[in-house]
């Protein structure tokens, strides 16, 4: 028996991948901006100071296009233009709230998206709460971005690039000293900071570059939920302010609701905020403290946390619980919460309510998530790039 195989019916041809765009400069720290020059030949006498041009070009104005470089030789220009861009990340979503919070959803790749949102008069005006990781891994049992997996790290140029979309989207280029709208920048977003502490010093020497962003260190926040063995290196290494996400005066309850207290239990992480550098009454540490009714909301736990905060120069925000779907807490009642800081105030303690910001567009404290984690980040990934290359899904990725 003889068989013949019919070759007039071939499937088409998989098509070819899109070629991946050019890289972009756009929040490249002075360091990673001198090896791009240099990896494009220019000489390395030089390639520090178009380093420096490009820098103060891209952190300083804002800008966009090669062409508006006017300091640069066109023939460098030409060059920059062909191997990379300028632009931002993709901005998924943009929202704004009732009382003028606003919240960008980015893309920074297939699958990958993360929140930051800019908070109006907050800090010396305004401030900008910065996602350090796509999702988290702590649980924390109160806060929504617990309840999406970790997808990854963010690099130091897509935290920066969170910074360059709103000063874009606030319409602050060039950089000002003056009547600034965004002041203060918070790593209180998506993840946990010092589990990606190069990339949040990185960054931070970005934003801080006083001929870029020019936000001063005294200005940026770091919170961490509590990696004891991080939070003097920390200071060490960015001098940025410290933040301590608390929530609970005694290892039991905390063990419950910020479970990274069952590694750093409470003893461990006073001893590592002792431990930050240069604290003082014009360094205080912020001790973060979400007001959960009938949880932590005793007075006898405010008692304990006066305590508990002995020897420390410390601020604390009370932040009433802000409700997420699904979310198994409920906020404590105002006379309570006054109640309670009436107890720090009283022991010396600078204690302020904070005032719910956002929650109409879930970007209060806690309320952090990416709307769009439906499905896996390696589900997500396989959609968005089959859409590149106008591949449909098949049913294995129902």
């Amino acid at each position: 028996m003889k068989i013949e195989l019919d070759l007039s019916r071939r499937p088409d041809a998989v098509p070819a991948a899109l070629p991946s765009a050019p890289p972009s400069l756009a929040g490249l720290s002075l360091p990673a901006l001198k090896a791009e020059m240099e990896a494009i030949g220019v000489e390395p006498k030089k390639a520090n100071m178009r380093a420096r041009q490009l820098r103060r070009w891209i952190h300083h104005f804002g800008t966009q296009d090669f062409a508006d470089m006017t300091d640069v030789a066109k023939e460098l220009r030409a060059q920059l233009a062909e191997r990379f861009i300028l632009s931002r990340p993709e901005i998924a979503d943009h929202q704004v709230s009732r009382d003028g919070t606003q919240k960008w959803l980015t893309r920074f790749g297939p699958g990958i998206e993360g929140e930051s949102v800019f908070i109006p008069d907050v800090g010396k005006a305004g401030a900008l709460c910065v996602s350090s990781q796509v999702g988290c891994t702590l649980n924390c049992t109160f806060c929504h971005t617990g309840t999406q997996k970790l997808v990854r790290n963010l690099t130091a140029q897509e935290i920066v690039a969170q910074v360059l979309i709103a000063r874009d989207g606030l319409g602050e280029w060039p950089t000002s000293t003056e009547n600034r709208r965004l002041t203060n920048i918070v790593f209180m977003g998506m993840g946990e900071p010092l589990y990606n502490l190069d990339n949040v010093a990185e960054a931070i020497d970005t934003i801080s570059d006083g001929d870029g962003i020019a936000i001063g260190r005294r200005r940026i926040t770091v919170s961490t939920a509590g990696v004891a063995p991080k939070i003097p290196e920390l200071g060490h290494r960015t001098n940025a302010a410290l933040a301590i996400s608390l929530h609970a005066t005694n290892n039991d309850l905390r063990n419950e609701i910020v479970p990274i207290n069952r590694k750093y239990d409470l003893q461990t992480l006073f001893d590592a905020i002792r431990a930050y550098p240069d604290l003082g009454n014009s360094k205080r540490v912020t001790f973060e403290y979400v007001m959960l009714k009938g949880v932590n909301d005793s007075l006898a736990e405010a008692r304990d946390l006066v305590s508990l905060l002995k020897g420390v120069p410390a601020k604390i925000n009370l932040i009433p619980f802000n409700p997420w779907p699904g979310s198994p807490y409920e906020c404590s009642d105002w006379e309570t919460i006054e109640e309670f800081a009436e107890v720090l105030n009283r022991a010396g303690y600078a204690s302020p309510i904070r005032t719910p910001r956002g929650r109409d567009i879930l970007a209060a404290c806690g309320q952090l998530r990416s709307e769009s984690v439906k499905k896996s980040a390696a589900e997500k990934r396989r959609e968005a790039l089959a859409a590149e290359t106008g591949q449909a899904e098949g049913p294995a990725a129902e």
